[in-house]
């Protein structure tokens, strides 16, 4: 035991005085916020492009449809007629719309067309689409001899008040919340894999290069040499992020205290829908109280204690992978052939986790949430939405044996590889070794 707290201190302390860790302990935060910063100004250079639409109205009816706004202006060019509109809009404007003169709408609707020199944004034509289908609507509706305002004043926006049968109330933004603290934990954990269990191989590629393992392996057993280089690793990792946690909030604090909670909302990485955005929008604007209920609501300690423990699990479950291959290498070219299969189930798990937020209680949720080389992801993406605890607590004991099973074959790997040189090893070889 005391072999393994030397060790543990050594990985550690020769993790933490390396030159590149401290650099990037300091630099990551402010190269985070520099890249969010740079999203902010792109996004707003690019809302202040101004796309001047020319149009040509043969049918005289849409004349009234198009109003400018602070990104898009529109100029009638119907009098030039559409040849020789075209020719000054492709040297003008930034395209051209062309709406025919019909018997019908409906035949004047499909050969409505848009010219321009290159592909237009699919905003912009969601856009112009959205304005002339309102416009057909109404034409339509007059041809019908019925009154257009009394048609719009039957229109009727519905919020649906939500609960569960105890009588606790939800919204919208509740599941925005949930999906915002499942999705970052999961993908938080993911991370700390990569780069931690790569770290862990680099560390066991470094040592049998240089030969140094032959010394250390004569004072420890190898078991112990892996375990303590995989905890001290994993230590060092856990000290980099609560820095980075620290830094971060610190500069996260002084950007919404200097430039209001604006810009931060616009750095948001989540895949959330325009919609989405708008109703949490609506329901933050009308009830804030309910919002900090939602936050209340949130399983807070169980998500807490949960990502320890699949934190953990996960991280020794691939770092002792990654060691194994480390082992059983002598170069770090030599590990592609063996990272595939450590990579595709977090991959795998990342996509699933993604979909799972919008059906976190389906089969396919529950199925990836037990597997124990998928749980620590998918598990921690649907507990914001309320998981049963059998299924954590089933979750938590197969994560535990397949953490205790493949640490065994991974150290029965790494005691043979560590003293292997020469040969590139294939799987059949790493079978063999199993067997020693």
């Amino acid at each position: 035991m005391n072999k393994l707290k030397l060790i543990i201190r050594r990985e550690f302390y020769a993790k933490v005085k390396n030159k590149s860790f401290i650099v990037m302990t300091i630099l990551s935060p402010l190269l985070m916020v520099g890249l969010f910063a740079l999203i902010i100004f792109l996004n707003d250079k690019n809302s202040e492009e101004v796309r001047t639409i020319a149009f040509v109205d043969e049918s005289h009816e849409f004349s009234t449809t198009f109003a400018d706004s602070n990104t898009t202006k529109y100029v009638d060019l119907t009098a030039l007629g559409l040849e020789e509109a075209k020719v000054k809009a492709n040297e003008f404007y930034y395209g051209l719309l062309y709406i025919p003169k019909g018997d019908s709408l409906n035949v004047l609707s499909k050969g409505i067309a848009f010219y321009s020199k290159d592909a237009p944004s699919l905003n912009l034509l969601n856009s112009i689409e959205n304005k002339l289908e309102k416009k057909i609507r109404n034409l339509k509706i007059e041809q019908l001899h019925i009154d257009v305002s009394k048609i719009k004043a039957t229109e009727t926006v519905v919020n649906i008040a939500t609960e569960n049968f105890i009588g606790e109330k939800s919204s919208k933004i509740g599941s925005v919340l949930r999906m915002a603290a499942g999705g970052g934990f999961g993908y938080l954990i993911f991370m700390f894999i990569i780069i931690y269990g790569t770290s862990v191989m680099r560390s066991v590629i470094e040592e049998k290069t240089s030969r140094i393992i032959e010394i250390i392996i004569s004072s420890v057993k190898p078991f112990e040499l892996m375990l303590g280089k995989i905890i001290g690793n994993a230590l060092a990792g856990i000290l980099q992020f609560i820095i980075w946690m620290i830094i971060g909030g610190a500069i996260l604090f002084t950007v919404t205290l200097f430039f209001g909670s604006d810009a931060v909302q616009s750095t948001n990485a989540m895949p959330i829908t325009p919609d989405v955005v708008q109703q949490v929008q609506e329901t933050t604007g009308n009830n804030l109280q309910l919002v900090l209920q939602e936050i209340k609501n949130l399983p807070i300690l169980t998500m807490f204690f949960s990502f320890i423990i699949y934190f953990l699990g996960g991280y020794l479950i691939y770092s002792s992978i990654y060691a194994a291959i480390g082992a059983a290498v002598d170069s770090e070219t030599d590990t592609q052939q063996f990272m595939m299969p450590v990579l595709m189930p977090l991959v795998i798990a990342i996509y699933v986790g993604f979909s799972v937020i919008e059906n976190p209680h389906g089969p396919i949720a529950l199925g990836f949430s037990l597997f124990p080389l998928t749980s620590p992801i998918v598990m921690l993406m649907r507990i914001p939405f309320g998981v049963p605890w059998w299924q954590i607590a089933i979750s938590m004991v197969l994560l535990i044996i397949t953490f205790v099973a493949i640490v065994w074959f991974a150290a029965k790997i790494y005691r043979v590889g560590i003293l292997m040189y020469g040969k590139k090893p294939t799987y059949k070889e790493l079978y063999k070794w199993l067997k020693y």
